[in-house]
C-alpha cells in the first residue's frame, strides 16, 4: 500500500511540472490534420446532420435521436454522440463544422491520452512517439474530420483505459467501476463495437492487481454488471415505450434497439448478414449485399472541392465497382478478402497498417524473456493490455463479413502505443548490443519500409515513383547502417534516431494529409489519393477533379447535365443475383454495379437528390448522395402545403436529408435510411393521409426494399404532378437511379 501511495504522490508531482515542449508540435499537427478546412463541409454526413437538425427542435427528437423533425424514424445508431453534436450545434449554431467539431476534438484528445498512457510507464520519449504515431495514423484524422461516430468512440475507450490504469495503480475499486461504466457509455455510441476492448480490460485487471482471486472475480463481476446496465439503459427505456409514442427504431426489423444492437450493429457485422430486404434472414449466397446502415449506402461523396481534388490520380481506363462475387480482389467497399493477411491487403493497409511490422518486432522485444507464470513488470503488464486490445480487434477485421475502412480506427491506439514503447525499447536493446535483441531495430525498420513500399506501389500514378523509391532506399540504407555500426559506439545516435523517425512516419504523415489535399468524404471516410471517393484504395477511374469519387449526383427534379461522363457509377435497377453487390432497389450483373436501363450516362452513379458542387464554390456540400435540394421543388411543396405535417414523403433518407437540413421541416423517409425498414403499411399510410399529415410523395426507384406494397398503392391512387411544375427549367431532365423521379399527390376523404 505504501508503494501505491508513493506512486500517487509521484503522479501528482509530475502533473505539476511544466508542459512537455516536445508535445506541443505533436498536438498542433493533430489539430491541423483534424480541424483544417472542416468549415468547408456544409452537410458533412447528411444522414446524421439531418438528425442533428431534427434533434435541435424538440426534446422528444433529441432523446430518441430522430432522423426527421416529425419524429417518424430514428437514425441507426444510439444517441450519445449525436447528443454531443446537437449541443455543439446549439452553442455554435447549426453548421457542418459545428457537428464535426466534437469528433475533431476527440481525435486530438485521443493523441493526448495515448501520450499520457504510454509516458508514465515507458518514458517520455515513448509517449511522444506514441502520440505522434496516433496523430499520423491516416484513418484517425480521416474519421475525425467527419461527424461519424468512431473518433468519439475511440476517445471514450481511451478515457476508460486511463481509468482502469488508475484503478490498478491506486487499488481503488471505484475507478474500476468508472472504467467499465465508461465502456457502457461507449456502447451507447456504437453498440457492440465498444465491447471489442473488453478482453484487454479483463486480462489486464487480472494480471496487474495484487488481490485475491475472489476479490478479482467479485470486482469484475460487479463492474461488468454496471457496464451492462449502463449499456442497455437507453435501449430499455426506448423499447419499453409504446411504439406510437416514439419514432420507429431505424434499420431494425422489429422496431427494437436491442435487436439493432445485438443483430445488425452487432453479430451481423461479423457474419456479414446485412441484408435489408425486409427480413433479417441471411441469403445463402449473399453474405455481403444490400445494407441498411448509414455507412453502407454512403458509397459516394459527390461534392469534394474541385480545388482540393485537382491533384487526383488520372486514369484513362473505365472501370466498374465489383462486388465480392464479381472477382474484385479488394472486397466489398475495398475491405479486402477475409484471411490472416487481410490487414495487409489493398484498401486496408494504407489506412492503418503502415507501422504493423515495426509493432510486431516491438512486441517481440517487449515480451522477450517473459515467463508465463510471472512475475511481470509494469511495462510487461501494460504491454499485455495493448496486446489484448490489438489481437482480438485485428482478428475481427481479418474475418468479419461486413465493415467499413474507417472502423479500423479501433486499431490505432494499440498500434501507436506499441510503436512508441517499442521504439524506445528496441533502441535501448540496439545501443546496449543486447544479443539477438539488438537486431530487432534494423529488422523492424527494414520490414516496415518494405511494407510501406508495397502499400504505396498501386498509387504510383498519383504520387510518383520518387517517394516510393525514397522510402525503400532509405529503409535499406538505414537498416544496413544500423547493422554495420551495431558493434561500434554510436556517435551518430541522434542522426540515426531522426532517420528512423523519417522512415517510419514520413509516408503515413503524407497519407494522413490526403483528406485535406484531395478532399475528404464525410460518409465513408478514408485516407489516400482517392480519399474524396469514400473508397480509399488504389486509383480508380476519375479523369479529372470534377469526376473524382462517384460524382454526378442529382437532387430530386434536377440534373447536373454531365450525361457524357463515362467514368462514374450508377446503382442498378433490375433484379438481384446471389453473391453480388446490390443497392436498394437495384441489381447486379456479373458482380458489377450497372447503370440503369435506358440511361445515357455510361458508368455514372446517380442518386435522386444530389449534385456536384461548383468548382468555384468555397464550400462543399459533401453529404455524398445528399448534396443539394431542388429549389423549384421546394418552392412548389411549400406553396401547396395546406397544413400537412410532412413537406413530402419519399422512400428513404437519401432524398429526405438535404431538405431537412435546409428547411428544418419534417420530411418522411417512409422506409428509413435505406428504404427497407418495415415501418409503414398501406393502412397506416391511408390513415396519415386522411388526417392530413402528408399528401406529396417523391418516388425515384431507390429503397423499395420492404415497402413495395406501399409504393404500388401510392402509384395506383395518386395524381402525378407534371414535371414542369417542380423540375428546374434550366435543367434538362430528372435522372433518378432507375429513370425519372416522379412527384405524386394523394388526398383522401
Amino acid at each position: 500500500m505504501k508503494h501505491m501511495n508513493s506512486e500517487v504522490k509521484e503522479e501528482r508531482t509530475s502533473n505539476k511540472k511544466r508542459i512537455d515542449l516536445f508535445l506541443v508540435p505533436i498536438v498542433l499537427i493533430a489539430a491541423f490534420l483534424n480541424l483544417f478546412k472542416i468549415w468547408t463541409d456544409e452537410y458533412a454526413n447528411a444522414y446524421y446532420t439531418a438528425a442533428v437538425k431534427s434533434m435541435l427542435q424538440s426534446f422528444h427528437n433529441f432523446f430518441y435521436a430522430s432522423f426527421d423533425p416529425g419524429g417518424y424514424v430514428t437514425i441507426d445508431k444510439p444517441p450519445v454522440v449525436f447528443w454531443i453534436q446537437t449541443i455543439s450545434a446549439k452553442i455554435f449554431g447549426f453548421h457542418g463544422w459545428s457537428v464535426i467539431l466534437p469528433q475533431a476534438l476527440a481525435g486530438i484528445g485521443s493523441v493526448l491520452l495515448v501520450y499520457v498512457l504510454v509516458k508514465r510507464t515507458f518514458g517520455v520519449w515513448a509517449g511522444r512517439f506514441a502520440a505522434l504515431a496516433m496523430a499520423l495514423t491516416p484513418i484517425v484524422p480521416a474519421v475525425s474530420r467527419t461527424n461519424n461516430i468512431d473518433s468519439m468512440l475511440v476517445f471514450t475507450l481511451l478515457v476508460a483505459t486511463w481509468m482502469l490504469f488508475r484503478a490498478v495503480r491506486t487499488a481503488k475499486f471505484g475507478w474500476v467501476l468508472a472504467a467499465f461504466a465508461m465502456i457502457g457509455v461507449a456502447f451507447n455510441m456504437k453498440m457492440l463495437q465498444a465491447y471489442m476492448v473488453l478482453p484487454a480490460f479483463y486480462v489486464f485487471y487480472v494480471v496487474a492487481t495484487k488481490i485475491t482471486w475472489k476479490k478479482k472475480i467479485a470486482f469484475l463481476t460487479t463492474a461488468t454488471a454496471l457496464m451492462l446496465a449502463v449499456s442497455v439503459s437507453w435501449a430499455v427505456v426506448v423499447d419499453s415505450t409504446s411504439a406510437d409514442k416514439r419514432p420507429y427504431m431505424g434499420s431494425s426489423q422489429t422496431n427494437s434497439v436491442l435487436e439493432l444492437a445485438f443483430g445488425y450493429n452487432g453479430i451481423n457485422r461479423l457474419t456479414g448478414n446485412t441484408s435489408v430486404t425486409g427480413s433479417s434472414r441471411k441469403q445463402p449466397s449473399q453474405t455481403q449485399q444490400q445494407t441498411a446502415s448509414s455507412e453502407t449506402k454512403q458509397t459516394s461523396n459527390s461534392s469534394s472541392d474541385s480545388s482540393q481534388s485537382s491533384n487526383q490520380r488520372k486514369s484513362s481506363s473505365s472501370q466498374k465497382m465489383q462486388a465480392p462475387g464479381g472477382g474484385n480482389q479488394n472486397g466489398m467497399f475495398n475491405t479486402g478478402n477475409p484471411g490472416p493477411f487481410r490487414l495487409f491487403q489493398k484498401g486496408l493497409s494504407d489506412q492503418i497498417s503502415w507501422l504493423l511490422p515495426f509493432v510486431i518486432f516491438s512486441i517481440v522485444g517487449l515480451f522477450a524473456g517473459v515467463k508465463f507464470k510471472g512475475p511481470y513488470t509494469t511495462k510487461q503488464k501494460e504491454s499485455l493490455f495493448w496486446l489484448a486490445w490489438l489481437l482480438p480487434v485485428a482478428v475481427f477485421f481479418s474475418i468479419a463479413g461486413f465493415f467499413h475502412q474507417y472502423y479500423l480506427i479501433m486499431l490505432a491506439p494499440p498500434i501507436a502505443a506499441f510503436a512508441g514503447a517499442g521504439a524506445v525499447a528496441l533502441w535501448s536493446m540496439y545501443k546496449q548490443r543486447n544479443g539477438w535483441k539488438s537486431w530487432l531495430l534494423p529488422g523492424g525498420i527494414l520490414t516496415t519500409a518494405a511494407l510501406q513500399v508495397y502499400i504505396m506501389s498501386p498509387y504510383v500514378s498519383s504520387i510518383g515513383v520518387a517517394p516510393i523509391a525514397g522510402v525503400g532506399a532509405l529503409g535499406v540504407i538505414l537498416a544496413l547502417v544500423l547493422a554495420v555500426r551495431k558493434e561500434r559506439k554510436n556517435s551518430l545516435t541522434n542522426y540515426l534516431g531522426a532517420a528512423v523517425l523519417v522512415v517510419l512516419l514520413a509516408m503515413p504523415a503524407y497519407w494522413a494529409m490526403t483528406p485535406i489535399i484531395y478532399g475528404g468524404n464525410s460518409m465513408l471516410p478514408a485516407a489516400g489519393p482517392d480519399s474524396s471517393s469514400g473508397m480509399g484504395g488504389p486509383p480508380s477511374t476519375a479523369t479529372n477533379s470534377k469526376q473524382s469519387g462517384f460524382n454526378g449526383m442529382q437532387p430530386p427534379g434536377s440534373s447536373s447535365g454531365n450525361s457524357s461522363s463515362n467514368n462514374q457509377m450508377q446503382p442498378p435497377s433490375g433484379s438481384s443475383n446471389g453473391g453480388q453487390l446490390q443497392m436498394p432497389g437495384g441489381s447486379s450483373n456479373n458482380g458489377q454495379m450497372q447503370p440503369p436501363s435506358g440511361s445515357s450516362n455510361s458508368g455514372q452513379m446517380q442518386m435522386p437528390n444530389s449534385t456536384l458542387s461548383k468548382a468555384s464554390s468555397s464550400k462543399r456540400k459533401s453529404g455524398g448522395m445528399n448534396a443539394e435540394v431542388n429549389k423549384k421543388l421546394l418552392n412548389y411543396l411549400t406553396k401547396n402545403n395546406t397544413g400537412e405535417k410532412y413537406l413530402f414523403a419519399t422512400t428513404d433518407s437519401t432524398s429526405a436529408a438535404p431538405y431537412i437540413i435546409e428547411t428544418g421541416k419534417p420530411v418522411m423517409a417512409m422506409g428509413g435510411f435505406s428504404g427497407s425498414d418495415p415501418i409503414l403499411t398501406v393502412s397506416k399510410l391511408k390513415a396519415m393521409i386522411k388526417k392530413g399529415e402528408v399528401k406529396y410523395f417523391y418516388l425515384s426507384g431507390m429503397g423499395k426494399g420492404g415497402q413495395s406494397d406501399v409504393i404500388t398503392w401510392i402509384k395506383e391512387n395518386s395524381k402525378e404532378i407534371p414535371s414542369s411544375k417542380w423540375q428546374s427549367t434550366s435543367l434538362s431532365s430528372q435522372q433518378g437511379p432507375s429513370g425519372n423521379g416522379t412527384l405524386y399527390e394523394i388526398t383522401l376523404k
